[in-house]
């Protein structure tokens, strides 16, 4: 398990990095948007034809102008207004408010687990927030829900910066909650209250390890996807894809304890062998349902792997 480290984070020194995250950090992923390439325009799925990516261009029907809130694109401030109030005012455009994007996050237990730089359910939370970043930015509403494998939080979407927030101040408990109290599932029944809240057509992230995931529960993915664009974000850690090198190792989760040896001979082409059929089925199934497919591995920055969504 990931041992505790320190970083430095905007001047303030932060305990426990990589074991959960801050509202800080979540606050900071929006540093990491100018280096994601967006692919403008790119139908989602063969159902959907020529709609356009979740985060497409800038709108071109003027509807209202409001307050600046901080997060808004500086590019489009109406100066006219803004030096007769006295304070900064933002155009809003039709066309950038009408999508609905939802981030299904993953913290059941499996996901609190890393070897290298952070836990799987930390890399979830910033690639959640990333995705918050980007929808604001396009001015699309941006909802959340959570599942821990106990409990289902589900923020309905909306383009608010204290909305936003909001959700990053949930995310960011739940990540410091599921460090005390953690409870083996899978996500089907998150998206079954997913299915239940989103009535409307929108884009779906769901961000998990998919651990259990199988045909019975990629049901519940198919049934979203006929109404949804979703993407599949599969988050792992790099001992999960690459076999450890050969020596007599010790786990313990909970109460369970085991030794395990790699010199043993196809050790390492089984242990890998697990992985790539669990990838494959998540791939094939995506494919299958024309659902979108990202990999992020914790140990490698974000933003370098969720270009072009």
């Amino acid at each position: 398990m990931l041992g505790l480290a320190q970083k430095r984070t905007d001047g303030k020194l932060h305990e426990n990095q990589g074991l959960a995250v801050t509202l800080e950090e979540l606050i900071y992923q929006q540093n990491y948007l100018p280096y994601l390439s967006l692919k403008q325009n790119k139908p989602t799925s063969q159902r959907a034809g020529n709609a356009r990516s979740a985060f497409k261009g800038r709108g071109m029907e003027f509807e209202e102008v409001r307050a600046y809130n901080f997060g808004d694109d500086i590019r489009d401030i109406d100066w006219r207004v803004t030096a007769r109030r006295g304070e900064p005012y933002t155009k809003v455009f039709k066309e950038e408010k009408d999508r609905e994007i939802v981030a299904v996050l993953d913290l059941t237990s499996s996901m609190v687990f890393g070897t290298r730089n952070e836990l799987k359910s930390v890399t979830a939370a910033k690639t959640a927030a990333l995705i918050g970043w980007l929808t604001h930015k396009y001015k699309d509403r941006f909802g959340a829900l959570i599942y821990d494998g106990n409990e289902v939080v589900y923020l309905k979407p909306q383009n608010d910066i204290a909305h936003l927030m909001n959700i990053f101040r949930k995310i960011a408990q739940k990540t410091h909650d599921v460090l005390i109290h953690q409870y083996d599932d899978n996500i089907s029944k998150a998206l079954e209250v997913l299915q239940y809240h989103q009535k409307g057509q929108g884009t779906v992230f769901i961000l998990s390890d998919f651990h259990n995931f199988g045909p019975d529960q990629f049901d519940k993915i198919a049934i979203l996807s006929q109404k949804h664009s979703v993407t599949c974000i599969n988050i792992f850690d790099v001992l999960e894809e690459i076999a450890p090198q050969n020596g007599v190792y010790a786990a313990q989760y909970e109460s369970h304890k085991t030794i395990f040896d790699t010199t043993t001979e196809g050790f390492t082409a089984k242990y890998q062998q697990y992985f790539h059929q669990h990838r494959d089925l998540l791939r094939q199934s995506c494919q299958k349902f024309l659902c979108g497919y990202i990999e992020i591995r914790t140990d490698i920055p974000i933003f370098k792997q969720l270009s072009g969504i």
